[in-house]
């Protein structure tokens, strides 16, 4: 194939909108014409290309979407440093609760790796095709409280509906006042047997009327605790023990 024939493929690729088969093109057709491909077999090279492509940028568009954090992965979590058991960490990653719309509910003291390994799970969601939406419960509690205000409240909570997997992290920290509460409750409701819920907490949701008026714990925990599983966590603070142990930080150059 000269040089012209392959400028017009690629031309008319992006006339389609086919980007990556685009990019690909030119070294891929000159390849198959040096090692003589089938014409099938180029085809299917072009194919795989664009279908790569669009999977990354979905992955890409949805990891942004979601909104975690940090970025924090399973590439840098080390299970032996975390107290859930190897086995419920294996079998929680394998995201079959996602599958059956069941919900998630870490809960233990501040510092044992809640929202590590909830971000982890959410970004393994991600890879996994599902979409999902990370919020502080203080975060969901201000934007329903915000729609509230011109009646669209129910409106903000189904465009939440729209991910598989919502986060929601750190209860327990902060006072949790009634119209947060009330947003938590309105999640967790609209979601139950629909979405699943992965949730961090200082507290077991047995003890959420702590922190919220009993009405509304009750009803929120009954809808969140029906498919739930429930992790516990324990022992000291990995941060405070890896920055006693100097590992918190880089070495200053001297």
């Amino acid at each position: 194939m000269t040089a012209a024939p392959i400028d017009e493929v690629v031309d008319l690729l992006k006339a389609l909108r086919l980007p990556h088969m685009r990019n690909a093109a030119p070294d891929l057709l000159a390849t198959a014409k040096a090692q003589r491909w089938e014409p099938a077999e180029a085809m299917r090279a072009l194919l795989a290309e664009e279908l790569a492509g669009r999977q990354a940028s979905s992955i890409r568009a949805r990891r942004k979407a979601a909104g975690f954090p940090t970025g924090k992965t399973f590439d840098v979590w080390d299970e032996t440093l975390s107290s859930i058991p190897a086995p419920t960490q294996r079998a929680l990653r394998t995201l079959e609760w996602v599958d059956r719309h069941e919900n998630l509910v870490v809960c233990g003291p501040s510092g044992t790796g809640k929202t590590h390994f909830l971000e982890a799970l959410g970004q393994a969601c991600v890879d996994a095709g599902h979409k999902v939406s990370w919020f502080s419960l203080e975060h969901l509690g201000a934007l329903v409280r915000r729609h509230g205000a011109d009646d669209t409240a129910g409106r903000a909570i189904r465009r939440i509906m729209r991910a598989d997997v919502i986060v929601i992290d750190d209860i327990g920290l902060l006072p949790v006042t009634t119209e947060t509460a009330e947003a938590l409750y309105r999640v967790v409701d609209a979601a139950y047997e629909k979405r699943s819920i992965a949730l961090s907490s200082n507290l077991h949701p047995a003890g959420f009327d702590e922190l919220m008026p009993k009405t509304i714990a009750n009803a929120t925990v009954d809808r969140l605790m029906h498919h739930a599983h429930v992790v516990l966590t324990a022992g000291d603070s990995i941060r405070l023990t890896q920055a006693t142990a100097g590992k918190g930080v880089t070495p200053l150059a001297r």
